[in-house]
């Protein structure tokens, strides 16, 4: 999968079995997808998974990794990847932006992005192989760019990988699961917690003013393929001053948490959370444990983590010189679990 900032890959464990210890659970909402990492492990696990996330690039990623099915997709995305693979490259958007004006990819590859993602349009495919092969070039561009993993920013010199000729895979999209056919969503978290009925919710919301958007504006652009307007040094979409999040602001993280949370319709939640992130694990463990009136329990998992490739190399301006220090190079993540309490049977 692509390189992800708050990738729960070291959490999965602790998150599958938190899931396989609810009796009888067979569905769980995942309500910020990200790259569908979690989705795709309980998928293998499974479950039945309802994926959610605002971002196109995301709700794409889960529309391949959980809703397609490998036995209706893969014959057809073996056949294109072969046929997309062999387009010669032809300069467009991605080259002017990414590869000249910034410096995120190779030009002979951007040329081959441009050219692919313009074969994908063309072919009008179907929403779930449209999402294959989409997923399929962003983790190729993902494999061949000069970042450290985020899109704020592209490295001073050219990353070895960036060298390396693009080439389309198949991803790894799985069968149905036992549990049922999955589904991808591209809601607002709150209008999903308040409408979709699941077992279980499991919640990974962001933790500081970092916006995902921001952080990997290049592949909504991919997705959207909508050439728009760009501002600063990373050509980031114009739409990321005003596409802003109520979970990127410190003052309105609380109340938005509180909402989503009680809007919930499932009898237990996994949260996932840093403490790096917007509010202390007394005040979370504080805000689940009046959930239902406080007829519930919290139990809390601490995971030690290292923080993404960045916070090692340090930061950065536009010329090369350092301007900042590293501070630490891993935290902490919280895994809570809430469990609504059984309603108490009314004497005869």
């Amino acid at each position: 999968m692509i390189k992800y900032l708050g990738s729960k890959r070291t959490l999965l464990p602790v998150i599958i079995d938190a899931v396989r210890q609810v009796e009888g659970a067979r569905t769980v909402l995942d309500l910020f997808s990200g790259t569908a990492r979690v989705g795709h492990a309980l998928k293998v696990a499974g479950f039945r998974v309802i994926s959610n996330d605002h971002n196109a690039y995301a709700a794409t990623l889960a529309r391949c990794y959980v809703q397609a099915d490998r036995e209706d997709v893969l014959a057809d995305a073996e056949r294109l990847v072969a046929e997309f693979n062999a387009l010669p490259g032809r300069a467009g958007y991605i080259t002017a932006t990414f590869c000249e004006q910034a410096r995120f990819f190779q030009p002979r590859n951007g040329e081959r992005i441009d050219a692919i993602r313009d074969a994908i349009a063309a072919k009008s495919l179907e929403p779930e192989l449209e999402a294959v092969m989409l997923v399929s070039l962003m983790e190729a561009a993902d494999r061949v760019d000069s970042t450290t993993g985020v899109q704020m920013a592209y490295l001073k010199k050219w990353a070895p990988r960036s060298f390396n000729t693009m080439e389309l895979r198949v991803p790894a999209v799985l069968p149905r699961a036992a549990g049922g056919k999955g589904q991808s969503l591209g809601l607002d978290a709150l209008e999903a917690a308040a409408t979709v009925d699941a077992d279980i919710a499991y919640i990974d919301p962001p933790y500081n003013q970092h916006s995902y958007l921001g952080n990997y504006h290049i592949w909504e652009t991919l997705v959207r393929w909508d050439a728009p307007p760009i501002y600063g040094v990373a050509c980031k979409r114009d739409d990321v001053r005003r596409r802003q999040s109520v979970f990127n602001s410190r003052p309105r993280f609380e109340q938005a948490m509180r909402d989503m949370l009680s809007a919930v319709r499932a009898p237990v939640l996994i949260v996932s959370f840093s403490n790096e992130g917007f509010l202390e694990r007394e005040r979370f463990e504080e805000l689940l444990a009046g959930l239902w009136g406080g007829a519930c329990t919290v139990e809390t998992i601490e995971n030690d983590y290292r923080r993404y490739v960045g916070a090692k190399i340090g930061i950065y301006n536009p010329q090369g010189a350092k301007v900042g220090k590293v501070s630490h190079v891993t935290n902490k993540e919280f895994v809570y679990i809430v469990r609504r309490a059984a309603s108490p049977v009314a004497a005869v």
